[in-house]
């Protein structure tokens, strides 16, 4: 009973209903709710779920708890409307009414399992949900032949699904194995790993694995808060074997996340302040990377404004994760043998302590559960340090905007790429901007006298960090 509760609250707290449940108030039509039984099941197996729900007592509208008096013992000619329904439903599902008390309201829960076999039709036809009308499924041929398409073969999942194309290499995947310390056998790896689908074929995970996945993975810097502003830069990391992917976005995280001095009570020591917590932000990488909706070949998207970052995974929670046992990190992965195989290289781990720990330093707030998708939230901690009468610079924000230094077009030119790319050269900034390597020599000498830009590391293995 709890459980179902649980579920109730989840639904109602939604922005609108979705197919695969519905709220009523106290509607009642016998033919409509044997349409309603097909459509919602017929649905919910197009989206995985294994449940879908129709509750009454909860205004459509608002999603607020009205409570309901609604009757389903109620008889339909003299036929009693559990056995009218039944008899007309094909094949035969353990549909279930259940009658709860949420927040001192009744309310009815109609709770139908998802369509396995063969669609689920009412009075012998087919329903189906599109967005929060139910349709003849008939009239859809498409989604028609997506539903029996899942049916036969499953749910799509990266093991499943088909990879791009089947000649692939995987070097770089021993190469970071290897790295780690795990032998990979080149006649085994394909199956220890889940890499072929059952007719012997590359599998969509065997594409993420490859040397060239074909799904690139962009971090997109806005000079503003929104993306009406001007966008500063994109770095694309992908294309590449996603574990490499990962560790560059991961990396580049590193770059993004300046330390900042704090001089307020300072006795002996500087204490330095991060711009966000790394770890924080790594658990959301990795986990925008393992639950990730890779089967619509989209790759998680990161977005840097100057006061947070936002990292976007594609889906929603998986079917049997309930959005309690999300935050108290009851971890239920959407793609299973990935997250298989970040637990074997150390990448994360299964104590489900990933949410929790984003929670505890940013609250819950820092989900934002949409339709397809879910973002995490990271929000920039600026210290209130005054530079040139104005608060410091932001991320995005460009050089010479907030301090008293102007600087000529070049010097601009050079300080953009240099954020864009950390790890670019002189030759190269003299190749791009069209002027000698002296000159850029020149130019980087004073902007390092300004404390306008630094080397970190050697000349040959370091990079450039922009203040």
């Amino acid at each position: 009973m709890e459980d179902l509760i649980s579920i109730v609250r989840e639904l109602v707290s939604a922005h609108s209903e979705e197919e695969w449940f519905e709220f009523k108030e106290n509607w009642y039509e016998p033919a409509g709710l044997g349409e309603y039984i097909s459509a919602l099941s017929n649905s919910a197996a197009t989206l995985g779920k294994e449940q879908s729900y129709l509750i009454w007592g909860v205004s459509d509208m608002t999603h607020e708890l009205i409570g309901t008096d609604f009757d389903y013992h109620r008889d339909v000619k003299n036929e009693p409307l559990e056995h009218y329904l039944a008899r007309q439903i094909v094949p035969d599902i353990a549909f279930e009414f259940r009658e709860i008390e949420v927040d001192n309201k009744r309310l009815v829960v109609l709770i139908i399992p998802a369509a396995k076999q063969v669609p689920i039709a009412f009075n012998g036809t087919r329903f189906i949900r599109i967005g929060s009308s139910k349709a003849n499924l008939a009239k859809y041929p498409e989604r028609e032949s997506k539903l029996f398409d899942i049916l036969r073969n499953g749910f799509p999942t990266i093991e499943n699904m088909e990879a791009f194309e089947n000649e692939l290499t995987f070097r770089k995947l021993f190469l970071y194995y290897e790295d780690k310390g795990i032998h990979l056998s080149q006649d085994t790896f394909k199956k220890n790993l889940g890499l072929l689908t059952k007719s012997g074929e590359y599998n969509l995970m065997a594409q993420l694995l490859s040397d060239n996945s074909q799904i690139p993975v962009r971090v997109s810097i806005f000079k503003g808060r929104d993306k009406t502003s001007s966008l500063f830069a994109v770095r694309e990391f992908g294309n590449n074997c996603i574990l490499l992917t990962l560790d560059k976005v991961l990396e580049f995280g590193d770059v993004l996340n300046v330390m900042q001095a704090d001089e307020k009570d300072r006795l002996v020591e500087r204490k330095e302040v991060p711009l966000f917590d790394q770890n924080a932000f790594r658990e959301a990488v990795v986990n925008a990377f393992v639950h990730n909706l890779w089967i619509d070949g989209n790759a998680p998207m990161i977005t840097v404004y100057n006061d947070r970052i936002e990292i976007l995974s594609r889906g929603t929670l998986p079917p049997r994760q309930t959005l309690n046992g999300f935050y108290m990190g009851e971890s239920v992965p959407v793609n299973r043998r990935l997250s298989d195989i970040f637990l074997q290289l150390h990448i994360s781990e299964r104590s489900g302590r990933g949410v929790p720990q984003i929670t505890k330093v940013y609250g819950k707030d820092a989900f934002d559960f949409r339709e397809n998708s879910i973002v995490v939230t990271i929000p920039f901690s600026y210290l209130p340090t005054e530079v040139g009468n104005k608060v410091g610079k932001k991320v995005g924000d460009k050089v010479g905007d907030n301090t008293n230094i102007k600087l000529n077009p070049t010097r601009q030119r050079i300080v953009e790429e240099m954020r864009n790319n950390p790890n670019i050269t002189q030759k190269q900034l003299a190749t791009m901007i069209g002027i000698s390597v002296t000159a850029i020599q020149n130019n980087i000498r004073f902007l390092r006298d300004n404390k306008i830009i630094d080397r970190i590391g050697s000349n040959k293995n370091g990079w450039w960090q922009v203040f």
